[in-house]
């Protein structure tokens, strides 16, 4: 099988279930920010983060192609097959971000990022999953979405913070807090 087609040389997109829009449509972009936060996490991984940290990084890696098909899905498709996000993996990453939380000192003040590479690219990957959840709203707020997808973003990023902290934790590494004045 080739991996081109030059289906899309006209600068349009096929959308799972049917239907084509434009590359610069806004579910093209929500999608396209899910698979480049998707990248992030792969450099992540092959920084080798802790091994906890690895383990739970491959399933948000499964869960974030889920739910770019979810976005690449609409909702009226006939498309019964494509895996949507559910309320199940947002619980997942709450539960998640409690158990790191519990292991880590209480935050008192902003952090900067940075710290061991894994811990770096974690706050990379969070700013790009808050890029990504801007353009889910914006794509809600003109398509019908799952509502899933936005709860899962904003709960990822903040899953994504808090791993970065546990993986300086994990390393003893120190955070360097934020000060108004230098």
């Amino acid at each position: 099988m080739k991996i081109y087609t030059r289906t899309g040389d006209q600068g349009d997109t096929a959308l799972f279930g049917g239907g084509r829009v434009s590359k610069s449509h806004g579910r093209v972009e929500a999608y396209g920010t899910i698979d480049e936060l998707n990248a992030i996490l792969g450099i992540v991984r092959a920084g080798n983060p802790s091994r906890q940290a690895d383990a739970w990084l491959r399933d948000v890696q499964l869960q974030l192609f889920h739910l770019g098909a979810d976005l690449a899905t609409p909702l009226d498709a006939a498309a019964d097959w494509v895996v949507r996000v559910t309320a199940q993996e947002i619980t997942w990453l709450e539960e998640g971000i409690d158990r790191m939380t519990d292991a880590l000192e209480p935050l008192r003040n902003f952090i900067l990022p940075g710290g061991t590479p894994a811990a770096a690219h974690l706050h990379l990957a969070r700013t790009v999953c808050r890029r990504a959840e801007r353009l889910i709203v914006a794509l809600a707020e003109s398509d019908e979405i799952n509502p899933n997808a936005v709860a899962y973003v904003n709960r990822l990023s903040d899953w994504l913070f808090t791993l970065s902290r546990y993986e300086n934790q994990q390393a003893g590494e120190s955070e360097q807090k934020w000060a108004l004045r230098s």
